[in-house]
């Protein structure tokens, strides 16, 4: 102790003084949050993540769009071939992509929302401890209400155009408008309560499966179960993605039915309740009917969750060396 406190009384002798600071320099700018990255690169590397996602997605997101729409044409069965099969048949392979735009609009905004907010809050409520499953659950919850808020419209946009044809809606801003000049603003969010629904319990699932598979790929092999290995987040996004849709399926069949309803046959509802939407569901094809899709909900999950997360982990990366090599030559960003 006394020799701390005689090291410590060295440094206060007269010739070391405070080194003063150039006038144009701002501490406060220079903070990060964890991971040694600022708040807009979460976003940015969350945005091109889901965009990735999506986008490399988007056929089977379209046959499962087709599924869960009953009364939806030409389409009556449930099967994943069939679906395709009447899809390629009446459209070709680009009616596998029609609402691609709207998802694109849509994706990219939502997830730089999402990521941020998860990020924001898992440092909040983890209080520093990179195990704890409930922190990260909580944290993925509130990501998804935020960006749910920012997705739905277009996700209701880009589903409309996924069912109807040319004949229906000529493109993302035709069906804009239409929905707005023919059913108001509200049509636009008529699924947030069932998207928070579903999305809420998905999203719980989906990050605590990813970090405990995180983590328990890093204990099998200290090599390939690197907390940095792109293989281990691919393969850890896959079993919570694959997971949490099974378990959601029943509330995402509701979910379509809200937001594709009075197009291409499917049904119109006197309200937006998710009860009257589940006894017409359960009246018309029984309670197998709400487990439609539920095969492409789970193959489009699984990989599309490992290729968002190796995306951002990969983003995340750059971002960390490119601020290593800007902190290195004493470049502040």
């Amino acid at each position: 102790m006394a020799t701390e406190a005689t090291a410590t009384a060295d440094f206060q002798g007269p010739d070391f003084r405070p080194v003063p600071q150039p006038p144009g320099l701002h501490p406060e700018l220079l903070v990060k949050a964890h991971d040694g990255l600022y708040f807009w690169q979460f976003m940015i590397a969350g945005s091109i993540a889901g965009m990735v996602e999506h986008m490399a997605m988007f056929p089977v997101d379209t046959i499962k769009t087709h599924m869960q729409a009953i009364g939806s044409c030409p389409i009556k069965s449930v099967s994943i071939s069939h679906a395709f099969r009447s899809i390629v048949k009446s459209e070709g392979t680009a009616g596998l992509y029609r609402g691609i735009a709207a998802m694109g609009l849509g994706a990219g905004p939502a997830h730089a929302v999402y990521f941020s907010v998860y990020e924001t809050c898992k440092k909040r409520f983890s209080g520093n401890n990179p195990n704890n499953s409930l922190a990260h659950a909580a944290s993925g919850v509130c990501a998804t209400v935020a960006s749910d808020a920012v997705f739905t419209p277009m996700d209701m946009v880009k589903q409309r155009l996924q069912l109807g044809n040319n004949t229906v809606y000529r493109g993302v801003w035709d069906c804009v408008k239409r929905v707005f000049r023919e059913e108001g603003i509200g049509a636009f969010y008529a699924s947030y309560r069932t998207t928070v629904l579903m999305n809420a319990p998905f999203t719980a699932v989906h990050f605590a499966t990813y970090e405990a598979a995180k983590k328990g790929l890093a204990e099998i092999s200290l090599d390939s179960g690197n907390d940095e290995s792109l293989i281990v987040h691919a393969t850890a996004g896959a079993v919570a993605g694959a997971l949490a849709a099974v378990v959601t399926t029943p509330l995402d069949v509701v979910k379509t039915q809200l937001q594709c309803q009075g197009v291409c046959g499917c049904d119109r509802f006197k309200s937006g309740s998710i009860s009257d939407v589940f006894k017409t569901i359960v009246k018309k094809d029984g309670y197998r009917g709400l487990l439609r899709g539920w095969a492409p909900r789970m193959l489009f999950h699984a990989p599309a969750a490992a290729i968002c997360w190796s995306t951002y982990e990969a983003s995340k990366n750059f971002f960390q060396e490119l601020n290593d090599s800007g902190n290195s030559s004493g470049t502040i960003t």
